[in-house]
């Protein structure tokens, strides 16, 4: 993959036993009370002092505490259960009411900004992108025609900020998540004639599940960076990192054998016609995941927003904290990729095969960009590929429809973007109470798909109309070629998605 700029001055911590969370600090947090400040305040330094967490992680959690204990008070062995549960205790007697605070206010006045799509965009991801396009750093934006709402910014926004600020929410969860496709030089019906040795490649080298992992590895060679000792985060990721290359995850996530059928002309050097091609979706696994939950809580803690726009805060890539988030987002990134080419490579292996092209792409990550205008700006692409002119990429239906490889045309209104699939068309709660067993196994039947794993929330009926999705952005992607899952495997059912 083309390597993202992770050039930034080696940031360090100070020692925690140097360090004191003052009064003035968790006052600030809105603790007035003494005998809560002198609880929070026995809490936050006996932390530090045990060298547990740091002090921006500390103070990160408590601001997260004191806006929604519950999920604080229901973890079991939770550093600040007890805390949580003397908030919800004295919230009931009325006393430490939670005071809304802000130190950045909303634009007034809501800019406008292009919508592909609107027919299939349900009001709220409307509502989270006209919020987001009100902050006092917001440059531009656009709505892809997959979007559907989440959290901070739509799944399928595109936000552009001013050039050094960067919003880990509007960047995702599941950082660096991305497409890959492997095309082999083996006709289509392969995929029919040799299921059984198919099926078995993707049981014997995919992993799936939240705390998946593999012992084995085809190269670890991204490991050598000197950029895993750049910061404490980093650093204490770097074992589960190590330990999750070559897996997969949970959700939407997936590892597909199918068809590819090319058109004359579309890719370099490969004829028109009907191939044998593997697609992978995932991400930075539990890395990325670590990562997000670290700086977004910092962030919200460094930026008050007001309530509706809190999952929007940034951080400053002028400060500490903001350099330490770029350089884990961009190595999150490399190890995606690293993921994806871990999980092809032992496939290809075991095949005894090398594809004869590989085309991926990321989504949730922000990539330092100009505006056509010239302006350096920090463009978040939340569910959204790139899709600058000629940069190829893959867009994905569900697991019975159709996948497209697509090449951007550029659009600077999209601020060169395009959906990064069908987009949800309804929640996986919903899925679950509206669906049917029985027809989503005949649709499956009818499309044959061999399916490994997944459940109901997953099930082709929950997502939005690829095709329809397709026709409402032919002005920012050309379709190459088309994908037709066969053989999908996914994570075992009920198993908490990630994505």
């Amino acid at each position: 993959m083309r390597k993202q700029n992770t050039a930034a001055s080696h940031v360090t911590e100070p020692a925690n036993e140097k360090q004191k969370i003052s009064n003035n600090e968790l006052k600030a947090l809105g603790i007035n009370d003494i005998d809560v400040l002198v609880n929070f305040s026995r809490v936050a330094n006996g932390l530090l002092k045990h060298n547990v967490m740091d002090k921006a992680q500390i103070l990160a959690n408590l601001e997260a505490l004191i806006d929604d204990p519950m999920p604080y008070a229901l973890k079991k062995g939770g550093k600040f259960k007890n805390l949580a549960e003397d908030v919800i205790a004295l919230r009931k007697e009325g006393k430490f009411v939670k005071q809304e605070r802000s130190n950045f206010k909303l634009k007034e006045e809501v800019a406008e900004f292009p919508v592909w799509g609107m027919e299939h965009i349900e009001v709220g991801a409307l509502a989270q992108m006209r919020t987001a396009v009100q902050l006092p750093v917001a440059v531009a934006g656009a709505l892809m025609p997959d979007a559907h709402q989440g959290y901070g910014l739509p799944i399928g926004g595109v936000l552009a900020t001013t050039a050094n600020t960067i919003i880990p929410f509007a960047v995702g969860v599941d950082i660096a998540c991305r497409m890959c496709l492997s095309i082999f030089d083996m006709p289509a019906k392969t995929v029919d004639n040799e299921m059984d040795m198919l099926k078995g490649l993707l049981v014997n080298h995919t992993n799936f599940g939240i705390g998946g992992t593999t012992k084995t590895h085809f190269d670890t060679s991204l490991f050598d960076s000197k950029t895993w000792g750049e910061t404490k985060v980093i650093r204490s990721l770097k074992d589960k990192a190590y330990a999750q290359l070559g897996t997969s995850g949970t959700g939407n996530h997936f590892v597909e054998w199918g068809e590819l059928t090319i058109a004359d002309g579309a890719l370099p050097g490969i004829p028109a016609g009907n191939y044998l091609a593997l697609l992978s979706h995932s991400g930075s696994r539990g890395f990325g995941g670590s990562v997000a939950d670290y700086y977004s809580k910092i962030a919200m803690t460094k930026t008050k927003l007001p309530p509706e726009a809190k999952h929007l805060a940034w951080l400053d890539l002028d400060k500490d904290e903001g350099q330490e988030y770029w350089i884990a987002m961009n190595l999150a990134g490399e190890y995606a990729s690293a993921n994806h080419h871990e999980i092809h490579n032992k496939i290809s292996r075991a095949f005894n095969l090398a594809p004869i092209m590989r085309i991926e792409n990321h989504h949730n990550f922000a990539w330092k960009e100009q505006l056509a205008d010239g302006t350096e700006v920090m463009v978040h692409r939340k569910g959204a590929t790139p899709a600058g002119e000629g940069v190829l990429g893959i867009i994905p239906g569900s697991m019975s429809t159709s996948g497209f490889v697509v090449r951007g045309k550029g659009n600077a209104a999209s601020i060169n973007s395009a959906s990064h699939g069908a987009g949800r068309l309804m929640s996986r709660s919903a899925a679950f109470k509206t669906l049917d067993k029985a027809l989503i196994a005949a649709n499956l039947v009818d499309k044959r798909i061999t399916l490994m794993g997944s459940d109901m929330d997953e099930a082709p009926m929950a997502y939005k109309n690829i095709h329809a999705v397709m026709a409402a952005q032919e002005n920012l992607v050309e379709v190459l070629a088309k994908f037709e899952p066969r053989i999908v495997r996914m994570a075992d059912p009920r198993e908490r998605p990630e994505d």
